[in-house]
């Protein structure tokens, strides 16, 4: 396997530029997922590690070689594709091998490695099939198949679980989190599901208009985001924002309020906002309660539409001053469309951004 390493690359279409230098180090064995919105440039990126792509400007390498004029075949990669890409007319076993009978490899060794991906994902009794005779999941895991027989340095994935439904998508999901155990291999997924990112990635890359927004962990992007974009793009339901004013400093935290909002004190947590006079509070929707009038930090509203989902239920409330605000309590609540609520929030766990 390889270390990826991206300096400054850049994408540019005639004056559009649409990856606009982007520096990532990607370790050996780490699985790192591109997430952001339709658009933001995630798939161009990896199709330029992948090859399919010139690079503008900047350097890509793969395995300490610079890549960027080599051809994709002599990359050392493989990519799996969101429409599958295996032939309709061959059988999984020659779909699975297609590759290492164009590099010519012979029978025996091309056989031995096609049982072997067959073995490791499950599918020997699917062999002699044809891409009709099978299931969404089952395409994709012949061109997962394909993948791992040419026994790449990197493994690219373009969006392999869009076309599956609900639960079968959680399938291929574990699926493909087993595969990376398994073969410890480096792996770079591009998706625009926050839960695929959240729950495969060892590094997520945020990305919104060809820019880097962040780079880490899931769980520190989920409690440590960067911006207001990445605290809004990560997690679900959405981050609120609801915008406040400073009224007072102090060693141990800044006060703020908003029309909606008592005045209540966030700690300071080593962060500086000694400039900061107006600002974006952001609370995540799992973080709100129910709370009593009267607590500091309460917001006040009426309740305008409730989801139950078993486990959690999600209020949407209109606040009483302007606004509105979304909550996902722990458990069943007997809320109905119209009442009354206070919500409150340990301010711990608040985020307070610059406006801008």
């Amino acid at each position: 396997m390889a270390d990826v390493s991206l300096k400054e690359v850049r994408k540019s279409y005639g004056k559009v530029e649409v990856i606009k230098g982007v520096d990532l180090d990607i370790k050996d064995g780490e699985f790192v997922v591109f997430v952001g919105p339709s658009g933001c440039g995630k798939s161009t990126l990896l199709r330029m590690i992948a090859g399919l792509e010139d690079i503008t400007s900047g350097t890509l390498e793969i395995g300490g070689r610079i890549v960027n004029e080599v051809q994709p075949k002599d990359r050392g990669i493989a990519m799996v594709f969101q429409s599958y890409a295996i032939f309709p007319h061959m059988s999984v076993r020659e779909n699975v091998g297609f590759g290492l009978t164009i590099a010519g490899v012979a029978k025996e060794e091309k056989e031995k490695k096609v049982m072997e991906a067959a073995r490791i994902l499950q599918m020997e009794h699917l062999l002699d099939r044809r891409p009709s005779q099978l299931s969404g999941g089952q395409r994709q895991r012949v061109a997962i198949g394909r993948a791992i027989v040419r026994d790449p340095a990197v493994f690219l994935f373009d969006e392999p679980l869009s076309n599956l439904d609900a639960a079968l998508r959680m399938d291929m999901r574990m699926e493909i989190g087993k595969l990376h155990k398994q073969l410890d291999a480096t792996m770079v997924y591009v998706t625009h599901d926050q839960v695929e990112a959240m729950t495969l990635a060892d590094k997520i890359v945020v990305l919104r208009d060809g820019v880097v927004q962040q780079i880490g962990a899931p769980m520190e992007l989920y409690h440590n985001p960067a911006n207001l974009f990445v605290a809004g793009f990560i997690g679900s339901p959405s981050m609120n924002f609801m915008d406040v004013e400073v009224v007072e400093r102090s060693a141990e935290g800044i006060t703020v309020k908003a029309p909606a909002l008592d005045p209540v004190t966030l700690p300071a947590a080593g962060r500086d906002y000694a400039s900061m006079a107006k600002g974006k509070l952001g609370i995540r929707p799992q973080y709100l309660s129910v709370s009593k009038n009267g607590t500091a930090g309460a917001l006040h509203g009426t309740v305008a539409l409730v989801e139950r989902l078993g486990t959690e239920t999600v209020v949407n409330v209109e606040l009483t001053r302007g606004g509105r605000i979304v909550a996902a309590l722990s458990e069943d609540r007997p809320l109905d469309l119209g009442s009354q609520i206070a919500l409150g929030f340990d301010p711990a766990r608040a985020h307070l951004f610059e406006a801008a």
